[in-house]
């Protein structure tokens, strides 16, 4: 982009210019590889430090976390890359991931037994630093090449959690039995507070908030010479445990509204977009708990006219067509392809977004 000096392009090796993730170094966390891949070359243009890091914050369940499968044959990323020629900006001219220089990639996640927050990726984009994939690189790839600033792609996710209830938001109240945020299934009102050594409504959403703010506090430790920062962005992949619970499901339109509401609300970022992709095996017309699911997440999109305060902030990728089969549930077969086509659908529909302001 126009504000960005070209980066002339380099071999590295992974441990040294782009570093082993946090995790991995202190000898913990299991999300990256043991031993660093090797990275081929870094790639893109050198972003401009003196200007906010553009901030995406990624949310929702297994799927978000990334459970795409790099190795394999058919379904693999290395096949699909390749084999089949599909996704070339992840390699570089000689076949090898590439590191890209203008996006970082920052994941954290709830640890095991209330250990509070695990660091798994602190580097800059590159498959080579990663087990499995979610829909991450694809959305890096649209918003780096459109944004003439530094970007760090921020996921705080973790699996089977519903928006019914471990990701209700602040303003929830109890409904049709189910405690309201930060109630529990003793006390459904809550007082407000957080209650102590157990889980309640809402908490995974407490959990996240932290995690992302906790980040974003200590700034230079997770982007390296950045001055400043801005949560530009959401994206949110979720619903397949609120399918399973005919009350989340009867009520995920409202919770969803008011989610959106309550993380732009909650990272001072009003004018943040949003964009969450349906569940891809939920096809138009589909009944059942699914279908209410599906209905929800088209209905919140700002161009349906259902929610005025959503115009041009708010889009919805319909994810069905993009899936290569296989339900969310049972991660779509691990296919790389269906994390990579929902991630390019969601990258190019916050660049609309963006474009729109």
């Amino acid at each position: 982009m126009n504000g960005k000096k070209i980066l002339r392009v380099v071999a590295i090796g992974a441990a040294v210019a782009i570093g082993v993730s946090t995790a991995d170094a202190k000898g913990k966390g299991g999300g990256a590889p043991k031993a660093p891949q090797e990275v081929g070359k870094t790639v893109g243009t050198e972003p401009d430090m003196s200007k906010p890091v553009k901030v995406f914050i990624l949310l929702g369940q297994s799927n978000m976390v990334g459970m795409g499968r790099i190795a394999g044959g058919e379904g693999g990323l290395e096949h699909a890359v390749k084999v089949k020629k599909l996704y070339p900006y992840l390699v570089d001219d000689e076949g090898k991931w590439a590191a890209r220089a203008d996006v970082r990639y920052v994941r954290v996640m709830s640890g095991k037994k209330g250990k509070g927050m695990q660091l798994f990726n602190n580097e800059p984009m590159t498959v080579a630093r990663c087990k499995s994939i979610g829909p991450e690189f694809g959305i890096a790839h649209f918003v780096g090449d459109f944004i003439d600033a530094p970007v760090m792609i921020l996921k705080t996710c973790i699996g089977n959690r519903s928006l019914g209830w471990d990701y209700l938001p602040p303003g929830s109240e109890p409904y049709d039995g189910q405690p309201g945020y930060r109630g529990t299934r003793e006390n459904p009102k809550g007082n407000g507070e957080k209650p102590v050594g157990r889980w309640y409504a809402g908490k995974e959403y407490d959990d996240e908030v932290e995690y992302a703010k906790r980040v974003l506090s200590d700034l230079n430790q997770y982007y390296p010479g950045a001055k400043s920062a801005e949560v530009t962005g959401f994206f949110f992949w979720q619903g397949e445990k609120d399918t399973g619970n005919a009350t989340h499901a009867a009520h995920y339109e409202e919770n969803l509204v008011r989610f959106i509401k309550s993380l732009r609300r909650d990272f001072n970022a009003p004018n943040a977009k949003f964009v969450l992709a349906t569940l891809g095996e939920a096809k138009k017309g589909c009944g059942g708990n699914g279908g209410k699911i599906l209905e929800a997440h088209l209905a919140v999109d700002g161009d349906t006219g259902k929610y005025p305060e959503f115009k041009g902030n708010v889009k919805t990728v319909y994810s069905h067509p993009l899936s290569k089969g296989g339900t969310g549930n049972g991660h779509y077969g691990s296919n790389a392809e269906t994390y990579m086509n929902v991630g390019e659908g969601m990258g190019q529909a916050m660049v609309e977004l963006l474009k729109s302001k």
